[in-house]
């Protein structure tokens, strides 16, 4: 039996070292990253698949259609992630959609055939195109095995471009995609397959992974605004980019603690605090107040909330 337990910790962990390195500018490490790996596979519902790894990549399975969900890291990940997709059926349409612009979740795409139905909110491919390459860049100066599955990227415009939200017939299945605000990127996408009551909410609810402003276009009052509108949803299952998955009550929890940072940054900020001071008092705070929550975005994060309008 694979062990699940161990090798999600060992995961978690992977994925918040990735992540604190981009909230700190100039911070690199030789960092490896896991490569998406067939032996991961999990069906979590009737029509939802997911390969857990670096990213969790969500498949979606219908009668004339396969939505899937992110590609990896370069495109060697991105041709496993086609690889299992095709192994769970030969329907003739393949969707692919992508959560947000960072590598790990879009530079796998020239793996995907030539005929992936690329779909995408405009507000990401936007994004993409302003700092996908130096994002690339970053992550490539991670390590030589990012460099290495980095190396001759190639991206292409989106067939459907979306605002709000677009509803996927896949055949037997319906899948929401959807663009609430800016939360960890400007352009988060999120997935909803009513039918089964799964949720993919990309680097939007996760399950005790500090929440990462990622740049200067993430906002942590539009988050908890997202996570508002996600609340009415009571998925069964959410399915996130990192970590384990878990159930409805992630986005109460996910809420809580972006909430309570706010308003312990606000309060800083009232007392006239300097972003710097009052970044390196909430990160000691949070450390104590919250031990099990895995990532070191705490600092970074009040410093965008200070710069927030």
């Amino acid at each position: 039996m694979f062990p699940w337990k161990r090798f999600l910790e060992t995961l978690g962990a992977a994925s918040m070292v990735a992540v604190a390195i981009l909230a700190v500018p100039g911070a690199f490490a030789q960092l490896p990253q896991p490569l998406v790996s067939e032996t991961t596979l999990k069906k979590v519902s009737d029509h939802v698949y997911v390969l857990m790894g670096f990213p969790n990549i969500g498949i979606v399975v219908g009668t004339r259609a396969i939505l899937v969900i992110d590609t990896g890291l370069g495109a060697r990940n991105g041709a496993t992630v086609v690889r299992v997709a095709q192994s769970l059926s030969k329907v003739p349409i393949l969707y692919l959609t992508t959560t947000h612009f960072h590598p790990e979740h879009a530079s796998g795409l020239q793996a995907f055939p030539p005929n992936t139905v690329l779909i995408r909110p405009t507000v990401q491919q936007e994004e993409l195109e302003k700092l996908g390459a130096e994002m690339t860049d970053r992550f490539r100066n991670m390590s030589a095995q990012n460099k290495d599955l980095l190396q001759d990227v190639e991206l292409r415009p989106p067939d459907i471009l979306f605002d709000k939200e677009l509803n996927l017939d896949l055949g037997g299945v319906t899948a929401r995609l959807f663009w609430l605000g800016a939360a960890h990127t400007k352009g988060d996408e999120l997935i909803f397959v009513e039918q089964d009551s799964v949720l993919l909410p990309g680097d939007i609810v996760q399950d005790k992974l500090i929440p990462n402003l990622s740049n200067n276009d993430a906002s942590a009052k539009s988050w908890i605004a997202d996570l508002d509108q996600l609340e009415p949803l009571h998925p069964r299952l959410i399915v996130p980019d990192h970590g384990a998955l878990g159930d409805a009550s992630l986005i109460a929890r996910e809420r809580a603690f972006l909430v309570d940072l706010q308003d312990s940054t606000l309060e800083l900020w009232r007392q006239g605090k300097s972003a710097d001071d009052a970044a390196q008092a909430i990160a000691a705070e949070f450390k104590t107040k919250y031990p099990d929550w895995t990532g070191n975005a705490v600092a970074n994060d009040v410093r965008r909330i200070y710069a927030e309008p």
